[in-house]
């Protein structure tokens, strides 16, 4: 029976309350996320089952955003996220979402989205579930993020909610044979066979 590596977040000051600029000034060996000024450590890289699915979402979306102003982007990529009544520098907020999709281009800087995302796609790995399915999914809630799908591997299925009055409303969980409408680019569908196979 092979033991689990438990993967610890990096060392940070006990109670502190991290913000972007000390994002800016990390020297971790490892990429991170701050959710809520709490520091988490990205899982080890990405699987190649994960890699192949992120690469298939990203093909057909960035063929679908033909003549559409909005852009595609893939993990590294820092979304700096929106806190009320505070400067980007303050935010407590940043993540890489695997696939973000940015319809607004005063949001893209050289350092990556500042503000919120219209759709972002999050990949289950084992080691990120609970942060995907529970803080991730509120943060996004919270932050204004237009559509948030989540893509399961071993299932092969795909979660799809829509911001509605400022909460998620769960739309439904598609399946491998499914084809997906997507909310935020009208005209553009995905076909999850191609997706997971």
């Amino acid at each position: 029976m092979t033991k689990r590596l438990k993967i610890k977040d990096p060392e940070a000051s006990y109670g502190k309350h991290y913000t972007y600029r000390d994002y800016l000034q990390f020297t971790f060996d490892e990429m991170v996320e701050i959710i809520k000024g709490k520091i988490f450590r990205m899982s080890p890289g990405p699987s190649a089952r994960h890699q192949e699915i992120s690469g298939n979402l990203f093909f057909q979306i960035k063929k679908g955003l033909n003549k559409k102003s909005c852009k595609i982007f893939s993990a590294p990529f820092d979304v700096i996220l929106p806190v009320k009544d505070k400067d980007y520098m303050d935010s407590d907020r940043v993540v890489q979402p695997d696939i973000v999709v940015i319809c607004d281009p005063e949001k893209i800087k050289e350092r990556g989205c500042f503000g919120a995302p219209d759709w972002i796609i999050e990949i289950l790995s084992p080691n990120t579930t609970k942060k995907d399915l529970q803080d991730k999914f509120d943060l996004y809630e919270e932050s204004g993020v237009g559509e948030y799908w989540i893509a399961e591997p071993r299932n092969q299925t795909v979660e799809v909610f829509v911001l509605e009055q400022g909460s998620y409303k769960r739309i439904r969980t598609y399946v491998k044979e499914d084809e997906v409408a997507s909310h935020t680019l009208s005209g553009l569908t995905i076909f999850l066979d191609k997706v997971f196979e």
